[in-house]
């Protein structure tokens, strides 16, 4: 069974940074993109970036654009987002997805029949 869980949220001042982890298992290909998301109180959710596992191709949001950095360790089947410079507006329930896919700029998350999400992890930037 596909699973995927977060780590690494918390509470940060405005232009500080965290790192966001996501541990993957249960996979049964190695060449998909895992995605993150976010998702704050009476907002839409946002696709933030994705990483893909067979090429590294990576994707960001214009609004993280040059803060956020995503990585994938294959070897330890975890993929990291870096995030610098953080905004309140970057306040959200963050969540790694997948597999997702990318289409006319817009990330999707993962059919539920055909993947997985974590449970999210809160991240709050007091101004």
């Amino acid at each position: 069974e596909a699973r995927l869980v977060e780590s690494g949220g918390g509470l940060v001042q405005a232009g500080g940074s965290l790192r966001l982890s996501c541990a993957i298992s249960g996979f049964t290909f190695n060449d998909y993109a895992i995605g993150w998301f976010r998702q704050a109180p009476g907002k839409e959710r946002e696709g933030v970036s994705c990483v893909s596992r067979g090429d590294g191709t990576t994707w960001y949001a214009d609004s993280v654009k040059g803060r956020f950095t995503i990585s994938s360790d294959d070897a330890k089947n975890m993929v990291y987002l870096q995030m610098n410079d953080l905004k309140p507006e970057d306040t959200a329930v963050y969540y790694c997805a997948a597999p997702v896919s990318l289409a006319l700029g817009t990330l999707y998350p993962p059919d539920p029949r055909f993947g997985s999400r974590g449970q999210g992890t809160q991240v709050t930037v007091s101004s």
